[in-house]
């Protein structure tokens, strides 16, 4: 009776080692989610020339800081005409996303061309406003990582009250909605603004 007793002892003891061992044992990861196919980087004739694009916004921009309407017109011009020439057939995506490319190109041709013919400088600032949102969502769709793109956002943009978005290369705050001869404010505001999104160059 001893002998059957000291086996069923064994048996309970060796069946609690084997659970004990089974469940300390990692867990198997869990298998991947199916993840969206990604689109591949640009081509770097592709990343140049939206380059160059972006440069023209950019320079609509500083003009723009600087109250300088002559020089912002003359920017929206080469940008409408980048705008029609981005080669977006260049670009490594399906055949939806280049035709949405192509449609937001359009689109910010068509603002770039509409922004010169806008009365002084707050017509321009409220097209600019414009024109940046259609930029924003071109740069989304392509993908575009030639450099770091900040989404800036000033919130007293119109009449103290209304925000109004722009993009910059550079983290740094220099809003071209108040500038810097702002008849009210001067300088003071400036740096008024925060970052709301930024595409990381690759």
């Amino acid at each position: 009776m001893k002998k059957f007793i000291l086996l069923v002892i064994l048996f309970v003891i060796a069946g609690f080692l084997a659970y004990k061992l089974l469940s300390d044992k990692p867990a198997r990861p869990a298998e991947p989610a199916d993840k969206p196919l990604a689109i591949s980087k640009n081509s770097g004739a592709f990343d140049a020339a939206f380059g160059i694009l972006m440069n023209d916004y950019f320079a609509m921009r500083d003009a723009l800081v600087n109250w300088d309407t002559l020089k912002a017109d003359q920017a929206a011009y080469a940008l409408a005409g980048k705008a029609d020439s981005l080669p977006v057939n260049l670009m490594k995506a399906d055949t939806n996303i280049i035709l949405t490319a192509r449609s937001l190109a359009a689109s910010l041709s068509g603002d770039a061309k509409g922004f010169v013919g806008e009365a002084g400088i707050e017509g321009r600032r409220q097209s600019f406003n414009i024109l940046t949102e259609e930029l924003y969502n071109l740069v989304r769709a392509v993908r575009y990582d030639g450099e770091t793109t900040y989404h800036l956002r000033c919130p007293m943009a119109f009449k103290d009250s209304i925000e109004g978005f722009w993009l910059s290369n550079s983290r740094e705050i220099v809003n071209p909605y108040l500038g810097n001869k702002h008849p009210g404010y001067g300088q003071k505001m400036l740096h008024c603004g925060d970052i709301v999104d930024s595409f990381l160059a690759k």
